[in-house]
């Protein structure tokens, strides 16, 4: 018999880009979260500056290039972005599969990537725009506990139950 892998609440950040917001998906992305049972603990709206976004996307440009952080630094400075909190159970998997691949093109249908754009790599390349990719997510247990730190205080973070905890928890 195969020995279950332990599940653990966990908090995860969520960003809704700045297209997600011009284009009016922010209720329908946050819903998406929340029809998943996980939970909002904390929110708030930022327009993100030089500062802020180097501070943010610290590793960017040593992963990807020079030219793959300007792109992005420019495209999540030109509006405001939501910031999300989300706790659950394997939250920070759970987000990623909901959202889809970073790739809009290659996200399958019933992601939010997959279902609300269609982006791609080479679109990015050729426009010499960053990928319009609708969210952020963290990608693992410590750039989520370092990104949840760097966007939210301590006080700005919220522990209530839900009527999904009723069964989940």
């Amino acid at each position: 018999m195969a020995q279950e892998q332990e599940q653990k609440v966990e908090r995860t950040l969520v960003l809704l880009k700045p297209d997600a917001l011009v284009r009016g998906f922010a209720g329908k992305i946050t819903a998406r979260f929340e029809e998943a049972a996980l939970k909002i603990v904390g929110v708030k709206m930022k327009q993100m500056d030089a500062e802020f976004t180097r501070r943010h996307y610290f590793d960017l440009e040593e992963r990807l290039g020079a030219e793959v952080y300007e792109f992005t630094a420019r495209f999540m400075q030109q509006g405001p972005v939501i910031a999300l909190v989300l706790e659950g159970f394997d939250a920070i998997a759970t987000v990623r599969k909901i959202v889809g691949s970073t790739y809009p093109n290659a996200a399958p249908a019933g992601t939010i990537r997959g279902d609300f754009s269609h982006y791609s790599k080479a679109a990015s390349v050729a426009s010499g725009k960053a990928v319009a990719n609708l969210v952020h997510a963290s990608g693992n247990a410590e750039e989520a506990q370092q990104e949840v730190e760097l966007w939210f205080d301590k006080d700005e973070l919220h522990d209530y139950r839900t009527l999904a905890e009723i069964y989940t928890y």
